[in-house]
């Protein structure tokens, strides 16, 4: 059997290289590489399988170029930089880590809201600039409170087993996975998510359902004042809804490590200027996409790739080798 072609295009831990050569396959590093060269790297190459994160996208005419493709993996929870119906249409077969940063991201979630109801980073600068205003900084705690989240995967689930200790109270809705009510977490419908919640927190993938999820109208229809978190897509939220929701006071405090574009610097003019404003904001906190980025998820992405990896080709052979001999 020839050595599978395996192409990178996204910076991976050097598990990655080393377990795949040694399983016999050959692996071409491209982590550096722009998006306007990916099409003429995939022709040349024309590798069995795809490595990549979320910072090129993958559409119908990048897998078409591959030829030979027959998987590709994903870096990450996400898999919205990828066109999935191209993917089935070609038959190939598409995958990610999402198991493999929830606890980091778990974690980051933990660290945004509690940044937010301290009111640690207006407290921090004030303190290095010479001020020493404590009244203006008391916080709040999160004791009693309850906490929504939308999405019980990977990532939300973690959430959820990192706020027990806390003293809240947690709610979860999941539009595809249901039956997981258990001795910290209570499932409810969207409804009873967006009336209860004192702190919402989104942790679903970016699809053409969840694009501008949380807008304008889905905002009015929550009855009190609420903190927001976003650590899943920025598509997820409408940023103008939100800015409007702050402005109003609807909307307590928001954290969010993802944005509807990234860098901001690269949007239009008009989220531009939404985002100018949000970053005066106190009790606004804003994350380069790193939730899921830790020194131990690189590995463990790494790791988890390797397995489904080598899973796909040892089925694969075992296969081949039950086939009977002519």
């Amino acid at each position: 059997m020839r050595a599978p072609k395996v192409l990178l295009i996204d910076s991976f831990h050097s598990h990655v290289h080393e377990h795949l050569t040694a399983f016999g396959c050959e692996v071409f590093d491209y982590k550096d590489i722009q998006a306007s060269d990916v099409l003429s790297v995939l022709s040349t190459i024309q590798p069995e399988g795809l490595l990549l994160r979320s910072r090129i996208r993958i559409d119908e005419i990048v897998l078409q170029a591959g030829g030979c493709l027959r998987w590709v993996g994903m870096g990450g929870a996400g898999m919205d930089h990828i066109d999935l119906q191209a993917a089935d249409k070609l038959g190939i077969y598409c995958f990610n880590t999402g198991e493999a940063n929830a606890d980091a991201v778990g974690e980051h979630a933990i660290g945004m809201l509690l940044a937010l109801f301290t009111k640690l980073l207006p407290a921090h600068f004030g303190v290095v600039n010479g001020k020493w205003e404590r009244e203006a900084n008391r916080g709040m705690e999160l004791k009693g409170r309850t906490i929504g989240i939308l999405g019980y995967g990977n990532t939300g689930s973690s959430v959820a087993q990192k706020l027990v200790g806390f003293g809240v109270k947690i709610i979860a809705h999941d539009k595809y996975i249901s039956g997981f009510s258990n001795g910290y977490v209570k499932e409810v419908s969207e409804q009873e998510l967006l009336a209860c919640s004192d702190i919402l927190t989104l942790h679903v993938p970016l699809t053409a359902e969840t694009q501008d999820w949380l807008n304008a109208s889905r905002i009015a229809q929550i009855p009190k004042p609420f903190w927001l978190l976003n650590l899943s897509r920025g598509g997820v939220v409408d940023i103008q809804a939100v800015m409007d929701g702050l402005n109003q006071g609807k909307i307590l405090g928001f954290a969010a490590d993802v944005l509807p574009s990234e860098p901001p610097m690269n949007g239009n003019l008009l989220f531009q200027h939404c985002f100018a404003a949000l970053s005066k904001k106190s009790n606004v906190i804003f994350s380069p996409h790193i939730a899921g980025w830790t020194v131990e998820s690189y590995l463990k992405i790494s790791e988890i790739i390797v397995d489904k990896v080598l899973n796909l080709y040892t089925i694969e052979r075992e296969f081949l080798k039950s086939l009977p001999r002519v």
